[in-house]
């Protein structure tokens, strides 16, 4: 236990150099972005694949609507006709007459991931050479896509992602929300320094036409389940560079039954298992606060295992508050920064359950995970 107690702290203090190295906190973070060229303002075609809709769709919609952009385009795309976010569409249309907004309602099949096949319909009819894909969930500013754009004046860049931030409400969502701020999030950042970004984030993928058509389009991610890692797995691949932009979007989780939430991180981790499967065994190393409160158990409270306990715990909470509050500005991480411990717990079970079971159900259907994270409906 000594060990991965260990092995945590050192990741804990690689986490938070990362954040800090040569930065002064609280005022630029991340290298190797350029500063904001207000002079490069290629057009953009940005593509909104969407499947149902809740209370917070239209307003994150509309924030896509609002951007101090010149030119840019957005497809929105449904499979059913009966679809109830085409009446949020139809509002925004209304309301935005100015911005370039077109629905695409199209039932045509790709592969098994269906948002994948959303996206396929919708880029048919895409005006411009550089896609924009963000989830449904994600709300930012009017300086989002002028500030995302912006690492593609390098030639060399193919992906754009972005690290995000959550919002919650409710216990459930609140340590899922946690989890995302002082875990996941410094995670990106420790492979970010280690080995540069290979993958993206839906929060935003920002991707050229050229780059999409070197690996196949759509139809070569249509039947992952992890379509955000593949759209920048590949690309690398390919030999084109992905970058983490400074932008840091806004992941509107909302309300979640305590059953929902953790069964969706539950298909995540089975996800990220079948997609990077020694990446995701190698998480054992990073789960410190557990590792230490059984070396403290099993010990017997022994003086040494107290001494452990509190220095991974301390470099638990200093990782967690440098990149959750500092960097990331996360209000969930800053209100209940003491419920950390409690959701690393949580967040160690789940990692469990993501060895069990290929099964998983995604927009009501069911599906089996196959080999490299690949899927396959299960037919009723």
């Amino acid at each position: 236990m000594f060990i991965f107690c260990l092995s945590a702290v050192l990741f804990y203090t690689y986490g938070v150099y990362t954040a800090i190295a040569k930065r002064d906190l609280g005022i630029a973070f991340l290298r190797d972005f350029p500063p904001i060229n207000p002079e490069f303002h290629p057009p953009v075609t940005i593509l909104k694949p969407l499947c149902g809709a809740d209370k917070g769709t239209y307003t994150n919609l509309a924030s896509f609507c609002q951007q101090d952009y010149p030119q840019y385009q957005i497809i929105f795309s449904v499979r059913s006709s009966t679809d109830p976010s085409i009446e949020v569409v139809e509002k925004l249309i209304q309301q935005f007459p100015e911005i370039d907004i077109s629905l695409v309602v199209k039932d045509h099949i790709i592969g098994a991931n269906l948002k994948i096949s959303n996206l396929a319909n919708a880029v048919t009819t895409a005006k411009h050479d550089i896609f924009l894909i963000a989830d449904s969930d994600i709300h930012v500013g009017s300086d989002y896509l002028q500030t995302v754009i912006q690492p593609l004046q390098d030639e060399k860049v193919g992906v754009v992602t972005c690290l995000y931030r959550s919002t919650a409400e409710g216990i459930a969502t609140i340590l899922e929300a946690i989890c995302t701020a002082t875990d996941f999030q410094p995670s990106i950042l420790v492979s970010k320094q280690l080995e540069g970004i290979k993958f993206a984030l839906g929060s935003t993928i920002v991707i050229r036409k050229t780059t999409l058509a070197k690996i196949g389009g759509f139809a070569a991610v249509a039947d992952y389940l992890a379509d955000d890692y593949q759209l920048g797995y590949l690309p690398t691949q390919a030999g084109d560079k992905v970058v983490l932009s400074n932008y840091i979007v806004e992941h509107r989780l909302g309300h979640s039954s305590l059953l929902d939430s953790i069964n969706r991180q539950i298909r995540w981790a089975r996800c990220i298992r079948v997609s990077r499967p020694w990446g995701y065994a190698g998480l054992i190393f990073t789960f410190g606060t557990v590792s230490s409160l059984l070396l403290l158990i099993t010990s017997s409270g022994s003086i040494f295992s107290w001494l452990v306990f509190s220095i991974t715990l301390l470099m638990r909470l200093v990782m967690a508050w440098v990149i959750g509050v500092k960097l990331l500005n996360d209000e969930v991480t800053k209100k209940v920064f003491w419920l950390i411990p409690f959701a690393d717990i949580v967040r160690f079970i789940i990692w469990c359950c993501g060895f069990f079971g290929n099964t998983i159900e995604w927009r009501g259907t069911r599906f089996k995970l196959v080999k490299n994270g690949k899927l396959a409906i299960i037919e009723s």
